[in-house]
């Protein structure tokens, strides 16, 4: 296969054609081959630039956040497990560095601390949290309310309205029932979350039926992607309409995942485009990023754009239903993007499924995690 068809390929549909590692290391990072030592560097300079652009950081303070959310992926092991019961969840902070762990007993302190976290005391516990949310989840909400959400720091379940609904009757029944639940507090937002699927638009990476999407990541025998872009069964072809696989698994809503088989001439790499803002990027693993890590996202609409992880556990109600433990992140997207990839630094984070606003205005975009469509279908990330 010719590079050029290679690298149109990459630039289209997230999967690199190639029949040895070095050849599709070079056609993933176009004019600069990514070597094996390059790849293990902190990040490229071009992802240190999309991570200056896009969050208003120094190269040396981009370089240091990554090394520090690093290490808090760690930290954020190690301390669940000493904290034990008393484990109120995590998040980053970016001011300091570090790790914050909230717990509900002071004995826990000391060994919470020891694991190179800062410590906060707090009332209610994960379990406590978690199982407020799962309450919430069972209520029927309205339209007017855009998501609910474990928050860590609010030591809360947080319920977001839409500003413009705060008063309808539906909206004070449903949150008059959430705050009954449990520990629960209520945000306005200014707009509803929707999907990011799109029409038939010639030359991007995956067509099923007459709805674009983005590949998410490439799947030891195919790719992940969002659920509510096609049923199982439905068949998949690539920017140049040849056929790709078919739909294997889907679930929409209650979750927004699926998995698409690949086959006749096509193949999966560990790679995520960077569409030309930055190179592509080799997949290495699935380690999770704390909340308040800094997040990059890839799709076929809006390309790159990066952000950080706001909350975790959310609920999204959009209008066909509502889908259950996603991460909402600051980053924007579009119509098409949907199915595409968010990655943290070389690790796998999860599959573009909604959200609000646009790559002008700014927004916000919610991602289900890869780990649970692993999981749940059995499969096994293909990385570097």
């Amino acid at each position: 296969m010719r590079r050029t068809t290679v690298l149109r390929i990459a630039l289209t549909t997230g999967l690199l054609a190639g029949a040895a590692t070095l050849g599709l290391t070079q056609a993933a990072a176009g004019e600069a081959p990514l070597t094996a030592t390059a790849s293990r560097a902190p990040a490229s300079s071009a992802v240190l630039a999309a991570m200056q652009h896009d969050l208003g950081l120094t190269r040396q303070q981009a370089t240091t956040r990554l090394a520090e959310e690093t290490a808090a992926r760690g930290v954020e092991r190690d301390a669940r497990r000493v904290a034990g019961a008393s484990y109120g969840g995590s998040w980053f902070d970016a001011g300091s560095g570090r790790l914050i762990v909230a717990v509900t007993k002071a004995a826990s302190r000391n060994a919470v601390e020891a694991t190179g976290a800062r410590v906060t005391l707090v009332e209610h516990s994960q379990r406590q949290l978690d199982s407020t949310m799962a309450r919430v989840d069972a209520l029927d909400a309205p339209a007017g309310v855009s998501s609910w959400h474990v928050d860590p720091r609010a030591n809360s379940v947080v319920v977001n309205v839409v500003s413009a609904h705060k008063d309808d009757n539906d909206v004070r029944a449903f949150v008059a029932r959430a705050r009954a639940s449990g520990p629960v507090v209520v945000r306005q937002t200014d707009r509803a979350p929707r999907t990011y699927a799109a029409g038939t638009v010639g030359g991007d990476p995956y067509y099923t039926g007459n709805v674009r999407c983005s590949i998410g990541f490439s799947v030891y025998g195919g790719f992940v992607t969002a659920g509510h872009c096609a049923q199982p069964g439905a068949g998949v072809s690539g920017w140049d309409h040849s056929y790709i696989g078919n739909f294997q698994g889907s679930s929409f809503p209650d979750n927004d995942y699926a998995w698409v088989n690949v086959g006749s001439g096509w193949w999966t790499v560990p790679v995520v485009l960077g569409w030309g803002t930055v190179s592509d990027q080799l997949v290495r693993g699935s380690g999770e990023a704390p909340v308040g890590a800094s997040i990059c996202r890839s799709g076929s609409t809006s390309h790159w754009h990066c952000g950080n992880v706001l909350a975790k556990n959310e609920t999204v109600n959009y209008s066909q239903g509502a889908v259950h433990q996603m991460t909402k992140t600051s980053v924007c997207a579009e119509p098409g993007d949907s199915g595409g990839s968010f990655i943290s630094g070389d690790q796998a984070q999860g599959v573009t499924s909604g959200g609000w606003g646009n790559c002008t205005s700014g927004g916000q975009t919610w991602y289900q995690p890869v780990n649970e469509i692993l999981n749940r279908y059995g499969l096994t990330l293909h990385t570097a």
